[in-house]
């Protein structure tokens, strides 16, 4: 026969719960944020094809990298440098960030296309 319970065991389950309950929101969010970090590298050469395309046209190639990203992200620049017959546009994306005082490097992607003659 199990030992029977006493009125100072109850709720212990809930108390240790509780207890670990700041540990599984932390995972969580840190979970999220690292899938938005991969989100937003993503978008940043997104961002650098779009404008190295753009450029090759001779087109509004800063406006159009600006365009390619998701409206909530900050592209902070996409310069382009002019070599030979091809054009390389590098852009940049501010990584948001979920909790306070967690701060991240932007995202650099790369992209090269050939100049359209």
């Amino acid at each position: 026969m199990p030992p029977a319970r006493t009125a100072r065991d109850r709720g212990q389950v809930a108390i240790e719960y509780i207890g670990f309950l700041p540990i599984l929101l932390l995972v969580a969010l840190a979970a999220v944020q690292l899938g938005l970090i991969a989100y937003t590298a993503q978008q940043a050469g997104t961002a650098a094809r779009t404008g190295a395309r753009s450029a090759s046209l001779e087109g509004p190639y800063e406006a159009d990298c600006r365009a390619a990203v998701s409206g909530w992200l900050d592209v902070t620049g996409c310069p382009a440098s002019y070599g030979g017959d091809e054009v390389t546009v590098t852009a940049t994306v501010e990584i948001p960030s979920l909790v306070p005082g967690w701060t991240f490097d932007p995202a650099r992607k790369t992209a090269t296309m050939p100049l359209d003659h």
